[in-house]
């Protein structure tokens, strides 16, 4: 995460300095700090008519899950071709003309209950210091040179470790920060050298398959005042040393059939997240004679399903299970309220300042008051077809939409 920083130190000082500022990158899975929040300038209070423009759009694309990464002057998107292929593409953020584009042969067939969710490709890559770091569904990851596509390396966790294909396939988002990349991937949570693809550890092993492999992505966090990654396997919230890969803590979390889904989200001292077939919880982490405990701080019964909430002033906003939005008071655990009004199954969210921009996954864009005292819905605008399953980038004035055909730029009026 060093160089998200630095790279937010240098466009300060261009813009002090009046100068050209360096454009906005949406990096990685929920943007610069994977939390969902989107710095810039205050969003309009409206979605409609010439306030949100659409610049370009590409079409024809094969499905997928990947969120789009915007970082400099491109964009990457990736997809899934003829149900075999895996297509990574890079694209001019001013034009949506394509610049390269890598494959490599790839594909699952999830298991029937889940065929509705598709087979084709899922993690959203992570962009860091010129390279790209794209998750192949059958557990693999490639490192591919940001500027020409070419591969750099790839690592295959199903040969590295004699692990089974994950069923559900390769769904970890991969996380970067200065020593290496972190993944959920060969039936365990994994270290890898940025620079030669070899694994530095491996921790919190699973049996694969089709009850182990992973539904959520890490997170880095600092709790009772250690420095760790956050991991959410299909059954327990753990702390994981970032240096050598030990469990630093863990706390079981109940679902149905291992369906923690959710981006742990931390807050202070704690983690929140909330599951399906579980319920809403607070897990906070305190220092006690020299090692970490967790315990819960509040349950909520609430069940959330796929949507990584946002947190805005101490409240998470969260998509739960039966599709209503639903906005709980980290410090209490209340329920603030409960939208009457459903949504999609899945929408994936930012926030700026005091609202929230959310696209459902049926291919309505939302843009919400962050207001705890109920529900203020400022404007919605219908901006794609297809469904709309991966997770938006919204950097600087654009927002960049992936739905299951094709890749949009929209930028605000004005702008």
């Amino acid at each position: 995460m060093r160089t998200l920083v630095t790279l937010s130190l240098v466009a300060a000082v261009l813009a002090a300095a009046g100068a050209p500022a360096v454009p906005a990158d949406w990096p990685q899975w929920r943007g610069p700090t994977r939390d969902g929040v989107a710095p810039g300038p205050a969003w309009p209070d409206t979605l409609t008519g010439d306030a949100l423009k659409q610049v370009w759009r590409v079409e024809n694309l094969g499905p997928s899950y990947s969120g789009p990464v915007v970082a400099g002057d491109r964009v990457f998107t990736t997809q899934t071709v003829d149900k075999k292929t895996e297509v990574v593409t890079a694209h001019d953020r001013g034009t949506g003309k394509e610049l390269w584009r890598a494959s490599w042969e790839g594909a699952v067939s999830v298991p029937f209950f889940a065929a509705k969710n598709g087979s084709w490709i899922r993690s959203t890559p992570a962009f860091d210091a010129g390279v790209l770091y794209v998750a192949g569904v059958r557990d693999v990851l490639v490192a591919l040179d940001a500027a020409t596509g070419k591969e750099l390396w790839r690592l295959d966790f199903v040969k590295e470790f004699s692990a089974p294909v994950p069923d559900f396939g390769f769904v970890c988002s991969p996380l970067v920060d200065a020593t290496g990349v972190y993944v959920q991937a060969g039936a365990s949570f994994v270290k890898v050298d940025k620079k030669t693809g070899k694994v530095l550890w491996r921790a919190l092993k699973d049996a694969g398959g089709m009850n182990g492999s992973a539904f959520s992505s890490p997170v880095l966090a600092r709790l009772g005042g250690t420095d760790q990654v956050v991991v959410q396997t299909r059954t327990k919230l753990a702390g994981v040393d970032p240096g050598t890969g030990k469990e630093l803590w863990a706390k079981e979390i109940p679902s149905f059939r291992g369906m923690n889904i959710l981006t742990p989200q931390p807050h202070g001292d704690g983690v929140f997240t909330s599951t399906y077939g579980g319920n809403t919880r607070l897990v906070r982490v305190t220092s006690s004679s020299g090692a970490l405990v967790a315990d819960d701080a509040w349950t909520l019964k609430y069940e959330g399903n796929m949507t990584s909430p946002v947190v805005v002033n101490g409240h998470a906003y969260v998509l739960g299970k039966d599709r209503r939005l639903a906005c709980v008071d980290l410090a209490t655990g209340k329920e603030a309220w409960r939208t009457d009004e459903r949504f999609g199954e899945y929408w994936s969210a930012a926030a700026r300042g005091d609202k929230i921009l959310a696209l459902d996954q049926r291919g309505t864009l939302f843009l919400v008051k962050a207001n705890p005292a109920e529900f203020e819905l400022l404007d919605k605008r219908k901006v794609c077809d297809a469904d709309a399953w991966a997770h938006l980038a919204v950097s600087g004035d654009e927002v960049v939409v992936r739905d299951l055909t094709g890749l949009t730029c929209w930028r605000w009026a004005g702008k």
